[in-house]
């Protein structure tokens, strides 16, 4: 499709979701080393010329996140000494992010921390997917192209042509995106309010919205270690609600969180492959690609053109 002008390489965060992207864009996936020496220090190298050449490097900050993210600072250095015409970051999964804001006194602000070491890095831009901040955007100096796996998630709900379908927030700071999702549907929402005790930890205490005999989709962008869910869900259940459907981008599922999102009245939990689970999971989870997404972006990027074209229900 492209010249040998433009070169795709894979940390080792995701390397399955980087070959499917390069299959997309009929480029073969690029050569290179990474390695680490006895003390733990990375090692990167490109193993193919990179002069002159638009470099995209696909890593998704999963677990172990801090190794992940260090390595791809290490390849962006390696691509820049290699004079690389620009480093363009493929980021699924954008890490640190609901560390968005001070909620409390003496806190980081870390999601912007790692805004600025990719900057001063030498990133030239980023792809990233459903931030759960969008004004996360504004932490970066250089364009950052948001893109959303709605589509993609309305689109399986849809095709299901679920009865009684109820959209659920599990909390105030997800209603805009359950709101969206409602609206696509053309289903009713409700609302969850929890209270959080530490973190992944949460107790839900009231229900806005008539859940009863209905059938709930709840809307993340992400699950971690699964907790919340599941009370979310048993929430719902002793309100009256019919077995539930799950919706997240990313399933970072830290811990037990496969095993805990395995539950008897959870019908399906849809992700993507933002974040790569293991094979052998559970029939109950529906994995989505995101891959047809990313590589169009990539193409927009190098072809011209406009990002929202790539969202059917508008952007992010």
């Amino acid at each position: 499709m492209y010249s040998d002008k433009v070169k795709v390489f894979s940390g080792s965060s995701n390397p399955k979701l980087a070959q499917a992207i390069c299959k997309e864009l009929d480029v073969p996936l690029g050569q290179i080393k990474l390695s680490r020496f006895k003390s733990g220090e990375i090692y990167c190298l490109f193993e193919e010329t990179i002069r002159n050449c638009d470099v995209f490097l696909v890593q998704t900050f999963s677990h172990p996140i801090n190794e992940h993210f260090m390595e791809l600072l290490v390849m962006m250095d390696a691509a820049k000494r290699a004079s690389a015409r620009t480093i363009n970051l493929v980021v699924p999964y954008y890490g640190y992010s609901r560390q968005e804001r001070k909620a409390a006194p003496r806190e980081p602000i870390s999601a912007k921390l790692v805004a600025d070491l990719l900057n001063a890095a030498g990133a030239h831009r980023v792809i990233t997917l459903d931030l759960h901040a969008p004004a996360i955007q504004g932490f970066f100096n250089i364009p950052v192209d948001h893109l959303t796996a709605m589509d993609l998630l309305s689109d399986h709900i849809k095709k299901k042509n679920i009865p009684d379908l109820i959209v659920v927030s599990p909390d105030a700071g997800g209603v805009t995106r359950a709101e969206n999702l409602a609206n696509v549907l053309e289903a009713p929402i409700a609302m969850m309010f929890k209270k959080r005790y530490a973190h992944n930890e949460a107790v839900v205490t009231h229900v806005i919205g008539d859940v009863k005999g209905k059938t709930p989709v709840i809307i993340e962008d992400l699950i971690d270690t699964g907790t919340t869910i599941v009370n979310v869900v048993e929430g719902l259940k002793e309100r009256g609600a019919n077995d539930v459907y799950i919706c997240a981008t990313h399933p970072v599922f830290s811990g037990p969180a496969l095993q805990r999102l395995d539950h008897p009245n959870i019908k399906e939990v849809i992700i993507t492959d933002s974040i790569a689970i293991p094979d052998d999971h559970s029939p109950r989870f529906k994995v989505l690609s995101i891959a047809g997404l990313l590589s169009n972006a990539i193409r927009i990027i190098k072809d011209g053109g406009s990002i929202s074209s790539l969202f059917k229900y508008g952007g992010v």
